[in-house]
């Protein structure tokens, strides 16, 4: 990069690949600064099945960004979730060092690094470590165990695992369109922070990202990460519906779905418009109303899918917070109302605030890049002046001590 000061977060999804370039302030605050988008064809269902598709997309998004603010990029921290990833508790356990027998940060660092070290299968690599909280002497539920003294220090942690041909796979997506990876940060950590308050992932809440190929269920209690799934219905489903139904081109679907689509007869309105559908010879004139009977049983099923993912962490109720929707297909009117109906719970739709992002489908990307610059932004500035870049490890543990605990 041009400005040592930038960071760019990249998210590739099954439908669209964003890029989101943000400036540090001196103070550590992020102010974004360019955005970039391009359409994704060669994933599907958030796995990759195309690697030169996947990378034009890449490349485009990321030249969209880089024209914006006039600079080249050459590195992004890239988020990572979907079906391939998966979390493994596990415990890590030091003696604690020093003549006073008092904490220190090196003694959490190394505790983390304790509960790293874990049999996991071969064909799966660590993405991320949460620590979740701390044990000294037997004293549990620490949330930062700097400064007390003990002889033993235990850390509860969850580690975030990923396939390794899937990651491998995206490194090479990347590192093919001309950039280098700073970092992979797992999306049920990143937009969690982002999209959720504090007291909901106190309190309980399920956090549904719904993209175009996958939604990934979040699920916080008492401040920390419960439970993570993907279930394999998006956005893109709801259009081949519509295609299958309308007799029209997939392109033509997502149109009619984007316009006059609706998940409830109450939230249809009443347009009527004319389509062209495959072997007619002429137009056919449909009503809004009608697309309900496409669209309402897939959105259905979808939060039918989601309910048995919250069974299957222990919740045969939604959480007390309720549940957050986001993603580029929670704008779809109706589908809070299919949402409270189906889980019995209160359901808000999340849409970041910043400008220039505040449609739901950027939530991801700009949770990426927001999560990068809170890793102990005081590091990042100190770096970004001196020209030297901070192992990302060593962030990212800051980071998660201080604001998941």
């Amino acid at each position: 990069m041009a400005k040592s000061n930038l960071i760019c977060s990249l998210d590739i999804g099954t439908t669209n690949t964003r890029a989101i370039v943000g400036e540090l302030d001196r103070d550590g605050s992020l102010s974004i600064i360019g955005i970039g988008q391009s359409k994704s064809t060669g994933l599907k269902k958030g796995i990759i099945i195309d690697i030169e598709a996947t990378v034009r997309g890449i490349t485009d998004a990321v030249s969209q960004a880089e024209r914006m603010i006039g600079e080249n990029l050459d590195s992004v921290f890239l988020g990572v979730g979907g079906p391939q990833t998966a979390l493994l508790p596990n415990k890590g356990v030091v003696a604690v060092q020093g003549e006073q027998r008092e904490v220190s940060a090196n003694d959490v660092d190394r505790v983390i690094a304790a509960a790293q070290v874990l049999a996991i299968p071969p064909e799966r690599e660590v993405i991320n470590v949460s620590p979740l909280s701390y044990i000294v002497d037997g004293y549990e539920g620490i949330k930062d165990p700097v400064g007390m003294i003990g002889v033993r220090l235990e850390a509860d942690a969850l580690i975030v695992t990923g396939k390794a041909t899937y990651l491998q796979n995206i490194r090479r997506c990347v590192e093919r369109a001309g950039l280098e990876i700073n970092g992979m940060i797992f999306k049920g950590l990143s937009t969690p922070a982002l999209a959720l308050s504090a007291d909901e992932r106190e309190l309980g809440c399920a956090l549904v990202d719904i993209g175009g190929g996958v939604a990934e269920v979040s699920v916080y209690m008492h401040d920390t990460l419960l439970s993570f799934a993907s279930v394999p219905q998006g956005g893109d489903l709801v259009t081949q519906d519509l295609a299958h139904g309308l007799r029209v081109p997939i392109s033509q679907a997502e149109q009619i779905k984007l316009l006059y689509g609706a998940a409830t007869a109450e939230k249809s309105g009443n347009t009527t418009f004319k389509i062209e559908t495959v072997g007619a010879t002429q137009a056919t004139e449909v009503d809004s109303a009608e697309l309900v009977q496409y669209i309402q049983p897939r959105v259905e099923e979808t939060f039918d899918c989601i309910r048995n993912e919250l069974i299957k962490a222990g919740f045969d109720k939604p959480p007390a917070g309720g549940l957050v929707l986001t993603g580029g297909a929670s704008q779809l009117p109706g589908l809070t109302d299919v949402a409270a109906k189906k889980l019995g719970a209160n359901v808000r739709v999340y849409r970041p605030r910043q400008i220039g992002v505040t449609d739901p489908s950027f939530t991801a990307s700009t949770a990426v890049l927001f999560f990068a610059s809170r890793v102990n932004p005081a590091i990042l500035q100190k770096q970004a002046r001196s020209g030297k870049s901070p192992r990302f490890i060593e962030r990212i543990k800051s980071f998660i001590a201080e604001f998941f605990g």
